[in-house]
């Protein structure tokens, strides 16, 4: 049996614990084992973080797009381990050289690139690193390093 290359909605909710309204990604493509993977969020309106970030001038707040991106390292990961079962927590241990240089606004395709810098299939502690684009334009980048905890 091969490992998916990509997670739809449905394989992304059997992965990671996030549900409404944390949950920050709506597709991951092009998995390449646990290297690398392609995270797509779909920003809308009716998001909450928009009714007071900012009324009258809607912007995504940094901190989401950075848990987009961990949510996205964590589907890479779980679906290259077959991690479908909900058994799995995640936790960030560190962030690290995060800069933002575009604002995300509803109706934005926020893509995210994230590629495993250490980390290997059995180990608790993973690190990586992201960067987050809107139609080609560099929005947000950064490391982080995550906890990914196997519930029994």
């Amino acid at each position: 049996m091969s490992t998916p290359t990509e997670a739809d909605i449905q394989l992304i909710q059997k992965i990671i614990p996030h549900r409404y309204p944390f949950l920050l990604v709506d597709k991951v493509h092009s998995i390449d084992g646990t290297s690398s993977a392609i995270g797509i969020k779909n920003v809308t309106m009716n998001e909450p973080h928009f009714q007071g970030h900012f009324p009258g001038t809607p912007i995504m707040p940094g901190v989401t797009i950075i848990e987009a991106m961990a949510q996205t390292a964590a589907v890479m990961v779980g679906t290259t381990m077959g991690l479908t079962d909900g058994n799995m927590l995640i936790y960030f241990m560190s962030i690290d050289g995060c800069k933002f240089r575009r604002k995300v606004i509803p109706g934005d395709v926020l893509e995210m690139k994230i590629e495993t810098t250490r980390g290997k299939p059995g180990a608790k502690v993973w690190r990586f690193k992201g960067v987050a684009t809107v139609e080609g334009e560099l929005a947000a980048e950064g490391e982080f390093a995550a906890m990914m905890d196997l519930q029994s």
